[in-house]
Protein backbone atom coordinates (compact mmCIF):
# COMPACT_ATOMS: atom_id res chain seq x y z
CA UNK A 1 0.00 0.00 0.00
CA UNK A 2 1.32 3.13 -0.89
CA UNK A 3 1.98 6.33 1.66
CA UNK A 4 0.03 9.44 0.18
CA UNK A 5 2.92 12.12 0.50
CA UNK A 6 1.86 16.13 0.98
CA UNK A 7 4.05 19.15 -0.98
CA UNK A 8 4.43 22.45 0.51
CA UNK A 9 6.67 25.38 -0.70
CA UNK A 10 8.99 26.87 1.04
CA UNK A 11 11.38 30.38 0.64
CA UNK A 12 15.43 29.22 0.74
CA UNK A 13 17.66 31.39 2.24
CA UNK A 14 21.24 31.51 3.19
CA UNK A 15 22.94 32.71 6.32
CA UNK A 16 26.96 32.52 6.71
CA UNK A 17 26.99 29.00 4.35
CA UNK A 18 23.90 27.09 5.41
CA UNK A 19 21.02 26.75 4.12
CA UNK A 20 17.19 27.75 5.64
CA UNK A 21 13.76 27.72 4.57
CA UNK A 22 9.98 29.04 6.04
CA UNK A 23 6.57 28.28 4.51
CA UNK A 24 6.21 30.58 1.66
CA UNK A 25 2.65 30.81 3.43
CA UNK A 26 4.12 33.07 5.87
CA UNK A 27 6.24 35.08 3.73
CA UNK A 28 4.61 38.88 2.93
CA UNK A 29 7.66 39.86 0.58
CA UNK A 30 11.13 40.15 0.27
CA UNK A 31 13.17 43.01 0.23
CA UNK A 32 16.35 45.02 -1.03
CA UNK A 33 18.40 45.33 2.32
CA UNK A 34 18.42 48.96 4.24
CA UNK A 35 19.45 50.19 7.64
CA UNK A 36 16.94 49.94 10.47
CA UNK A 37 15.80 52.73 12.47
CA UNK A 38 17.77 51.37 15.47
CA UNK A 39 15.63 50.88 19.11
CA UNK A 40 18.03 51.82 22.50
CA UNK A 41 18.12 49.27 24.89
CA UNK A 42 16.44 46.06 22.20
CA UNK A 43 18.33 43.11 22.55
CA UNK A 44 21.53 42.23 20.40
CA UNK A 45 19.71 40.62 17.43
CA UNK A 46 17.01 43.36 17.00
CA UNK A 47 18.62 45.50 14.51
CA UNK A 48 15.88 47.54 14.82
CA UNK A 49 12.68 49.25 12.90
CA UNK A 50 11.50 49.08 9.22
CA UNK A 51 9.01 51.21 7.43
CA UNK A 52 6.91 48.05 5.15
CA UNK A 53 4.26 49.66 3.68
CA UNK A 54 3.69 52.35 6.20
CA UNK A 55 3.42 49.78 9.33
CA UNK A 56 6.61 49.57 11.67
CA UNK A 57 8.30 46.22 11.34
CA UNK A 58 11.17 44.98 13.75
CA UNK A 59 13.59 43.61 12.05
CA UNK A 60 16.38 40.82 13.60
CA UNK A 61 19.34 39.48 12.29
CA UNK A 62 18.39 35.99 11.83
CA UNK A 63 22.56 35.22 12.68
CA UNK A 64 22.90 36.46 16.23
CA UNK A 65 19.69 35.00 16.76
CA UNK A 66 20.85 31.27 16.39
CA UNK A 67 24.57 32.57 17.81
CA UNK A 68 26.05 32.93 14.30
CA UNK A 69 28.35 36.10 13.31
CA UNK A 70 26.69 39.28 13.00
CA UNK A 71 25.08 39.61 8.90
CA UNK A 72 27.37 41.71 7.00
CA UNK A 73 25.40 43.43 4.24
CA UNK A 74 25.92 42.55 0.73
CA UNK A 75 24.04 43.48 -2.21
CA UNK A 76 22.76 39.77 -1.81
CA UNK A 77 21.25 40.66 1.23
CA UNK A 78 17.46 40.22 1.81
CA UNK A 79 14.85 41.35 4.29
CA UNK A 80 11.90 38.77 4.66
CA UNK A 81 9.20 40.01 6.01
CA UNK A 82 7.10 37.43 7.36
CA UNK A 83 3.69 37.40 9.58
CA UNK A 84 4.12 34.73 12.42
CA UNK A 85 0.80 32.88 13.36
CA UNK A 86 0.83 32.93 17.02
CA UNK A 87 -2.21 31.83 19.11
CA UNK A 88 -3.80 35.39 19.98
CA UNK A 89 -2.63 37.31 16.85
CA UNK A 90 0.11 37.52 14.43
CA UNK A 91 3.67 38.58 14.21
CA UNK A 92 4.98 40.34 11.75
CA UNK A 93 8.65 40.53 11.48
CA UNK A 94 11.48 41.41 9.39
CA UNK A 95 14.51 38.59 8.81
CA UNK A 96 17.40 39.59 7.72
CA UNK A 97 19.11 37.08 5.43
CA UNK A 98 22.38 36.82 3.12
CA UNK A 99 21.09 35.80 0.31
CA UNK A 100 17.37 34.43 -0.61
CA UNK A 101 17.58 31.69 -3.37
CA UNK A 102 13.50 30.20 -4.26
CA UNK A 103 10.80 28.64 -3.67
CA UNK A 104 11.23 25.25 -3.47
CA UNK A 105 8.74 22.18 -2.88
CA UNK A 106 9.18 19.62 -0.27
CA UNK A 107 7.33 16.49 0.05
CA UNK A 108 6.21 15.55 3.20
CA UNK A 109 7.98 12.67 3.40
CA UNK A 110 11.76 14.37 2.34
CA UNK A 111 11.38 15.88 5.58
CA UNK A 112 13.14 14.59 8.70
CA UNK A 113 13.14 15.27 11.99
CA UNK A 114 15.63 17.30 13.54
CA UNK A 115 18.83 15.79 14.54
CA UNK A 116 19.62 15.60 18.80
CA UNK A 117 23.36 15.89 17.97
CA UNK A 118 25.94 17.17 15.33
CA UNK A 119 23.67 20.76 15.03
CA UNK A 120 25.32 23.97 16.31
CA UNK A 121 21.94 25.30 16.47
CA UNK A 122 19.48 24.36 19.35
CA UNK A 123 17.10 21.80 17.73
CA UNK A 124 13.91 22.99 19.32
CA UNK A 125 12.83 25.17 16.56
CA UNK A 126 13.97 23.14 13.77
CA UNK A 127 10.35 21.73 11.91
CA UNK A 128 12.57 19.16 10.45
CA UNK A 129 15.46 19.07 7.73
CA UNK A 130 15.39 18.01 3.80
CA UNK A 131 18.57 16.52 2.35
CA UNK A 132 19.63 18.74 -0.95
CA UNK A 133 22.77 19.04 -3.41
CA UNK A 134 24.64 16.95 -1.03
CA UNK A 135 24.03 19.14 2.05
CA UNK A 136 20.64 20.28 3.80
CA UNK A 137 17.83 22.56 4.28
CA UNK A 138 16.97 23.60 8.09
CA UNK A 139 13.42 24.25 7.74
CA UNK A 140 12.70 26.98 11.16
CA UNK A 141 9.45 26.82 13.06
CA UNK A 142 9.26 30.71 13.82
CA UNK A 143 6.86 30.44 16.35
CA UNK A 144 9.40 28.36 18.18
CA UNK A 145 12.35 30.34 17.12
CA UNK A 146 11.55 33.28 19.55
CA UNK A 147 10.47 32.50 23.24
CA UNK A 148 7.26 34.38 24.63
CA UNK A 149 9.52 37.12 26.18
CA UNK A 150 11.19 37.57 22.68
CA UNK A 151 7.64 37.54 21.03
CA UNK A 152 6.04 40.45 23.58
CA UNK A 153 9.53 42.65 23.40
CA UNK A 154 8.96 42.47 19.83
CA UNK A 155 4.97 43.01 19.22
CA UNK A 156 5.53 45.71 22.15
CA UNK A 157 8.37 47.75 19.94
CA UNK A 158 6.11 48.17 16.88
CA UNK A 159 2.88 48.43 18.61
CA UNK A 160 4.62 51.62 20.36
CA UNK A 161 6.34 53.03 18.08
CA UNK A 162 2.91 52.64 15.70
CA UNK A 163 1.36 54.45 17.97
CA UNK A 164 4.17 57.26 18.48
Amino acid sequence: MATSSTEAQYVTFSLDKEVFAVPVTVVREILDHEESFRIPNGPAYMLGLRDVRGQGVPVIDLRLRLGMTATVATPNTRVLVIDIPLEERTLTLGLVADRVFEVAAFNSDEIESAPEIGTRWQSGYIEGVVRRDGGFVVIIDLARLLSEGEISTLANTARDTAAA
